[in-house]
């Protein structure tokens, strides 16, 4: 990606996340970058088509964090999953309640993109780091994983999503720590409990 549609990106996701993407306008971002409406358009016709680069760029940048984490503790499932957790709180954080109204007033079709991708992400490393850990004995082994996996997808698409958060007072870093609180100590044996 080119330096100035990463720079146009990376301030675009700085004022979307904290702020909503209805508050910011095409005109607030080019002169806060320093360019011309017209580059500013050059890289991205519209308000949508730069909300898609951002989630892009964050998805890209949610997916890094995850494969590090998962591989920084091989053969360790207790501190991969703490540390899976804790990276995946931390990219959530970043996500606050105006962002949340704003894709489910303005946007709910990015979300359906989000859905998707959040979908596959959680597949791929939670996916396998719940068959690791029942093979160190560590989750239970009487509830196979793809079960699992289809049951915090469930509870995450039903809450992680922006009606929800809002009905329930919630950003989505709290969401999520509910349930995989919930989900996860339910799927842990009493070895994987007292670590």
């Amino acid at each position: 990606m080119d330096s100035t549609r990463q720079r146009i990106v990376d301030a675009a996701r700085a004022h979307f996340f904290s702020h909503g993407f209805r508050s910011v306008t095409m005109d607030d971002l080019a002169n806060e970058l320093g360019i011309s409406k017209k580059t500013l358009y050059a890289h991205f016709p519209g308000k949508v088509d730069l909300l898609e680069a951002v989630l892009a760029d964050k998805f890209a940048s949610v997916e890094s964090t995850l494969k590090d984490a998962a591989r920084a503790h091989p053969g360790d499932f207790s501190a991969a999953l703490h540390d899976l957790l804790a990276n995946a709180r931390r990219e959530l954080d970043e996500i606050k309640p105006p962002f949340v109204r704003d894709i489910r007033q303005k946007a709910p079709h990015v979300f359906k993109v989000i859905e998707r991708r959040r979908g596959a992400l959680f597949e791929r490393y939670f996916g396998k780091l719940l068959v690791d850990g029942q093979r160190a004995g560590m989750v239970r082994k009487d509830v196979p994983t793809n079960l699992m996996i289809e049951i915090l997808l469930a509870m995450v698409q039903a809450i992680m999503n922006p009606a929800k958060m809002e009905e329930l007072g919630m950003v989505p870093k709290e969401g999520f720590a509910g349930i995989i609180k919930i989900v996860l100590e339910g799927a842990l044996t009493t070895k994987g409990r007292a670590r």
